[in-house]
């Protein structure tokens, strides 16, 4: 395997890792881990896909990692007292 494997390699461990942690009911889909992990899986996905220019994957990435950002930026702070 070579780099580009690797990185959407890891990628995409990232993004089933949020999903399993999901449905195993282990965190929520507001949680700052669950937004974390699809963020960061994505754009390693994407930059993989795009070192392969694999257009299919790229697309799917790019909005999965734009969506993913916008949930992640707009996730509350918590503040503590």
């Amino acid at each position: 395997m070579n780099l580009a494997d690797w990185i959407g390699f890891w990628g995409v461990l990232q993004i089933l890792l949020a999903y399993f942690l999901n449905v195993s009911g282990r965190v929520g889909t507001k949680d700052l881990l669950f937004k974390a992990l699809n963020f960061s899986g994505a754009l390693m996905a994407f930059i993989a896909s795009y070192v392969l220019r694999f257009w299919p994957f790229m697309l799917l990435e790019a909005i999965w990692c734009i969506i993913s950002f916008i949930s992640l930026i707009q996730h509350p702070g918590k503040v503590q007292q």
